[in-house]
């Protein structure tokens, strides 16, 4: 997308721009919009419901994923769908609130009659929609990172997760830093469970290591002003601040923790490092941050499904690639789909057989969902961001410094997460 469709201001994904990536994604894969129409005549449409939340803090992100989502569709439809019946998504804003979000949850089962629900960006949020879900036997594929959903109180057969979790993420971005930078650990902590859980998953990795905890400051999402916390971190003196944030959040912190001279005392890390809020925050106070990614556009070098990803995706915003958040859409929504065409239905315990048994490479390489808690199996990048002056463009903003394989070693066990 252009700088100016990247910036925070813009709030929902308009009528407009769904409109205009159907038609392009037709273009891109040599069909007619109209053959749309026609085909949707073959039966009722698939429909997935997306509730995200397109306000709020992390707004940015969330677009990105109904853009994605969307593109999945289109491909999906454009390819004749499931025996020419054609899928339809319905974006929602669930204003990340977890009591929004189950109206709205409840909403598109009751109202709209969807098949499958999809979306969600927050840990909290995503376990409210769940709930829904699984009380009306509806198929949720959550693309948020989430440790809880995983558990055996939350999990039910209908419950899929294709995002990373806190435990996976913290522990992959661990177990390289920890040896690497010190042991005196200090952390900075979003205020509810996507920020506990990104400790927690740090702690985990770090007891391999013998780190010590110097510092644990709570702060509440959305904050503004860092300057009543940062100091009791600088006091501490880590050689590591683990900054388990999210969205503006992060960038916020990040900026004010470089304005206190912070980076040149100790190395920041950022468990979820976000190409959006990357690029929003600027080389500056992000330059040297350490962090983990499902996604990074550059490695499209070594993997193929990356380089169709982000082509196809480039084709339809102006050149530019896409994010992290928005590969969780495409997959999220693209890997249901693969689903319900290998199951031939919407039969809800038909597409839950499909999707346990579904080994898919949409954008990043091998995933698949391990058995005892649909926790999507998957390879986690671990990236540096880069200083201006080592970007070849204004897309080129991190490198990727390792990669762990997709292994189930990565992963809590299922007897720890209360399954069997």
């Amino acid at each position: 997308m252009s700088n100016e469709k990247s910036k925070a201001g813009r709030t929902a994904v308009s009528r407009r721009e769904i409109i205009k990536s159907a038609a392009a994604g037709a273009a891109v894969l040599g069909t007619s919009p109209f053959l749309f129409n026609i085909a949707r005549a073959a039966g009722d449409p698939i429909k997935i419901g997306f509730p995200v939340p397109l306000t709020g803090p992390y707004g940015s992100e969330a677009k990105e994923q109904a853009r994605c989502a969307q593109m999945a569709v289109d491909e999906f439809n454009a390819a004749g769908g499931m025996n020419g019946r054609m899928a339809e998504l319905l974006v929602r804003d669930d204003k990340l609130k977890s009591g929004e979000a189950a109206k709205r949850a409840q909403e598109l089962i009751e109202n709209d009659g969807v098949h499958f629900v999809s979306g969600s960006l927050s840990a909290s949020v995503q376990l409210a929609v769940n709930t829904i879900c699984k009380d009306r036997g509806i198929p949720y594929v959550s693309i948020s990172q989430s440790d809880a959903i995983n558990e055996d109180k939350h999990f039910s057969k209908y419950t899929f997760h294709e995002a990373m979790n806190p435990h996976m993420t913290a522990g992959s971005v661990g177990r390289y830093v920890f040896p690497r930078e010190g042991k005196r650990v200090a952390f900075l902590i979003a205020d509810y469970a996507y920020g506990h859980e990104m400790a927690r998953g740090f702690k985990r990795a770090g007891e391999e290591f013998g780190i010590e905890v110097v510092a644990e400051v709570n702060h509440p999402l959305a904050t503004k002003d860092y300057s009543t916390f940062l100091p009791r971190i600088q006091a501490a003196k880590p050689d590591v601040l683990c900054l388990c944030n999210f969205g503006y959040d992060q960038m916020n912190s990040l900026k004010q923790a470089t304005n206190f001279g912070m980076k040149e005392r100790m190395r920041m890390v950022a468990p979820a490092l976000l190409y959006n809020q990357r690029r929003a925050g600027g080389a500056d106070a992000y330059s040297g941050v350490v962090g983990g990614t499902n996604f990074y556009w550059g490695i499209e070098d070594k993997v193929p499904t990356a380089k169709a990803f982000n082509d196809a995706y480039r084709k339809l915003n102006d050149g530019s690639p896409p994010s992290d958040y928005g590969a969780y859409g495409y997959a999220g929504v693209g890997g249901l789909l693969q689903a319900v065409s290998a199951a031939g239905t919407t039969d809800a315990d038909a597409v839950v057989a499909a999707l346990e048994n579904l080994e898919y490479d949409l954008y990043k390489g091998r995933q698949y969902y391990r058995q005892c808690d649909h926790q999507s199996v998957q390879p986690v990048y671990i990236i540096e961001s880069k200083n201006a002056d080592d970007q070849a463009d204004e897309y080129d903003v991190f490198k990727v410094v390792h990669q762990e394989t997709a292994d189930e070693s990565m992963l809590r066990t299922c007897s720890e997460l209360g399954h069997g």
